[in-house]
């Protein structure tokens, strides 16, 4: 009986371990934002960095061709604003250049955790 308990451990530990693990915020921000924007300023990406997104103002840095919309939204980024823009750019700021929503919650979440942890 005892080696069958042991047995069944070891199957289950196995299992546990070669489980995959969710995508970190990081790598989900350079799968999902990153054709578009970097963590700091690089040539070819069409919006701004996002490194210190929290807590900057929205349209605020220059060398980006910003919406008028989003330039008079008064926005100023929190989590919970990031949040919502990410779900649905054009519900939070209509006429805003961003178009693509990021619709998985938990990916949301991992993303504006990881851009809150990463400072100037």
């Amino acid at each position: 009986m005892m080696k069958v308990r042991l047995t069944l451990a070891a199957v289950f530990a196995g299992l546990a371990s070669s489980a995959v693990a969710a995508p970190s915020g990081q790598q989900l921000f350079e799968q999902r934002c990153g054709m578009c924007h970097a963590l700091q300023a690089a040539p070819g990406k069409l919006g701004p960095p996002l490194a210190g997104v929290v807590g900057r103002k929205a349209a605020s840095l220059p060398g980006y061709t910003y919406s008028a919309a989003l330039k008079g939204s008064g926005i100023t980024w929190t989590a919970d604003k990031l949040d919502a823009y990410s779900k649905a750019p054009t519900k939070v700021v209509p006429g805003t250049k961003m178009l693509l929503g990021a619709p998985n919650d938990a990916e949301r979440a991992a993303v504006i955790a990881y851009l809150a942890s990463v400072k100037k």
